[in-house]
């Protein structure tokens, strides 16, 4: 029990006394550059499966017909 407890307290000394937490405005920044990122990676993979999808629309019309 005494280790679950020294475990505690040294975890609460280290997030308040030991860790950089950032500001405000650098977490606004990050999540601004996060929010933008994930916009992105969604478009792209959204113009990748349409590009699919039509490709392969088009093969199967093509075999098939």
């Amino acid at each position: 029990m005494n280790k679950i407890i020294s475990y505690i307290k040294e975890s609460y000394n280290e997030l308040v006394h030991k860790v950089s937490w950032p500001t405000r405005p650098e977490l606004s920044s990050s999540t601004i550059v996060v929010m933008t990122a994930s916009l992105i990676m969604a478009v792209v993979v959204f113009a990748i499966d349409y590009v699919f999808e039509k490709g392969i629309s088009l093969f199967y019309q093509f075999i098939f017909n």
